[in-house]
């Protein structure tokens, strides 16, 4: 019997994490073939921070070197980016011509760095943060210059300051919000991960508005200015302002887009069932998913359906975050911010850099953010995703899973004139 054949466009963690899942589960019902805009096999983009900073290589952040590609008889396109798809005759195309037709089409093209739109944005030394080309032009720069500026206090931005730092660059965080990581921590939390960085020799600029990339006689990046007209040396500049979901060819071969390719719970297109559509261009449910742990959840239910055994329903994910810089533990799930109907538990020691805050409702934990102990993050994480009533642990929960058994009134692990518990 002929094999039916898929074709996978984008060679990302998500997409590639559906291939393995089909091929434990249907190794012999398709003809594979992927395309790769980038010249690199399935790499851990999670890990680029590290090989930044220098704690790691490119070689040891491959997930599925070109020999697993071959093993599998997948017939893989690097450095070949799909320009159309011709959805009637089912035919895909490449930017050099390369065509393959399939049965079943998988689009995983991710999401693009979000450039602000100011004059100079052009100029050279402007970069975004998103792959391994970007990661090896930091490394380069920091070989050359002095300042940098990065734009954007979120989690890409703080590891990659912290990185260019390691790699022996002055380097200025340029925040537009009131501070770190507004969208994982709260005002406390981001002051003190604010105090851990300066301490190692981060500056911040914050609630700062960046009007223009001023640039050399060379036409390379020399100062970043403000609204205020203020300025600041910079000879590299790393936009880390967010992303937005890679929808260009979904849009143009008419497939339904809002907030990225609008996909049902089997991870299908809405437009054509035989498109299917994994990872950070997909919107499932209004929402477009960046971390990894939701991409590999999709990615198992869409290679149930591949398979044929479609048995999988993806119902959407409950998401927490962690900041790769070494030395600095943080924790935040859930509606950690709370509000009306809520009750918030806080333990915090200033002197030690702990914060915990947990917020409760109806006899639930519903949002946990913590700073410098991080122990208990993966339980409180438990609680949070699987909604466990949390009445008879109540009065133990702050001081984590090892008290939560306890019988006896817990008491705090820190002096009480440095602790501030209620």
């Amino acid at each position: 019997m002929k094999k039916m054949k898929l074709v996978m466009v984008g060679n990302g963690m998500a997409g590639v994490r559906t291939l393995e899942e089909l091929l434990k589960i249907a190794p012999d019902l398709y003809d594979i073939t992927v395309f790769g805009a980038e010249p690199h096999p399935n790499y851990n983009r999670i890990l680029l921070s590290p090989v930044l900073a220098g704690e790691q290589t490119l070689d040891e952040i491959v997930l599925n070197p070109l020999s697993w590609y071959a093993e599998n008889n997948i017939t893989l396109h690097l450095g070949k980016k799909v320009v159309d798809v011709d959805r009637r005759r089912r035919i895909v195309r490449a930017e050099d011509g390369t065509e393959e037709t399939y049965d079943r089409l998988l689009i995983t093209t991710g999401s693009n760095p979000f450039i602000l739109p100011v004059p100079g944005k052009d100029l050279d030394g402007v970069i975004a943060y998103r792959d391994i080309a970007d990661t090896n032009t930091m490394i380069d720069a920091a070989t050359k210059y002095q300042h940098a500026v990065v734009i954007g206090g979120g989690l890409l931005g703080l590891e990659a300051a912290n990185g260019l730092l390691l790699r022996g660059m002055q380097v200025t965080v340029v925040h537009v919000g009131p501070w770190l990581l507004e969208r994982q921590l709260d005002d406390t939390a981001g002051g003190l991960l604010r105090k851990t960085l300066e301490a190692k020799g981060l500056k911040f600029m914050m609630s700062a508005h960046t009007q223009a990339l001023l640039g050399d006689e060379n036409g390379r990046v020399k100062a970043v200015q403000f609204k205020d007209g203020t300025e600041i040396p910079a000879e590299l500049v790393v936009m880390a302002a967010g992303v937005r979901p890679n929808t260009a060819l979904a849009e143009k071969i008419g497939l339904h887009c809002n907030r990225g390719i609008v996909v049902t719970d089997t991870m299908q297109t809405i437009t054509d069932p035989r498109i299917y559509s994994v990872g950070e261009c997909a919107a499932h449910r209004g929402i477009a998913y960046g971390l990894v742990a939701p991409l590999f959840e999709q990615g198992k239910v869409c290679a149930t359906h591949l398979a044929e055994s479609g048995i999988g329903r993806y119902l959407g994910s409950q998401t927490s975050t962690k900041l790769k810089v070494t030395g600095i533990d943080l924790f935040s799930a859930g509606d950690f911010m709370g509000g009306e109907g809520c009750e918030e538990i806080v333990m915090t020691d200033p002197y030690d850099g702990v914060y915990k805050k947990l917020i409760i409702k109806d006899d639930q934990l519903v949002g946990a953010c913590i700073y410098g102990d991080t122990v208990d993050g993966s339980w409180y994480f438990k609680l949070l995703k699987e909604a466990q009533k949390i009445d008879g642990i109540r009065d133990r929960l702050i001081f984590g899973e090892a008290r939560a058994d306890d019988t006896d009134p817990p008491t705090p692990d820190v002096p009480a004139d440095k602790a501030d518990a209620h």
